[in-house]
């Protein structure tokens, strides 16, 4: 994993984008509920809000044009954005696909001219972002009774 001033290594065989298409927009959300909700008994739907449609959402594709890595930033004000939604694929965690995401999405931030982003993290993730140059600002909520979460900022710079 690079340091926060060492520039993120590439992946070989990934694609960066937007999902636009609807097979692309049901390959997104798929991987959020797969991720995010199905392990805890949640339904399909549980993995989409109202911020959605107003979101900036990206997405990592592998060769066979499989998504395998999804985050989405939406504005809380004019100086704060929030992550949320990260998700990589179990078979292809390590490969630097949630980083591609986090460096995407913070990149959309400073282009709205956002001076800071924060996230809610569960236990499992917040090295990962510490590693990002967020830090932990207290706890926040728990999720279906039992994933803790923490709330991070992270302070941007042109």
């Amino acid at each position: 994993m690079p340091k926060p001033d060492e520039p993120a290594r590439k992946p070989e065989g990934f694609i960066l984008a937007e999902p636009r298409t609807a097979q692309e927009w049901e390959n997104y959300f798929d991987l959020r509920w797969r991720v995010l909700r199905q392990p805890w008994g949640q339904p399909r739907g549980s993995e989409r809000d109202d911020l959605d449609a107003e979101g900036f959402h990206l997405m990592v594709r592998g060769s066979a044009g499989a998504v395998v890595a999804v985050g989405r930033l939406h504005l809380n004000s004019p100086s704060e954005a929030q992550v949320r939604y990260m998700a990589v694929d179990e078979t292809c965690r390590g490969r630097g696909l949630g980083s591609r995401i986090l460096s995407g999405l913070e990149d959309r931030a400073l282009s709205e001219s956002v001076t800071s982003v924060v996230l809610n993290a569960r236990d499992s993730a917040i090295n990962f972002y510490r590693r990002h140059g967020y830090s932990v600002e207290g706890p926040a909520e728990i999720l279906f009774g039992e994933v803790r979460h923490f709330r991070m900022r992270k302070d941007l710079c042109p």
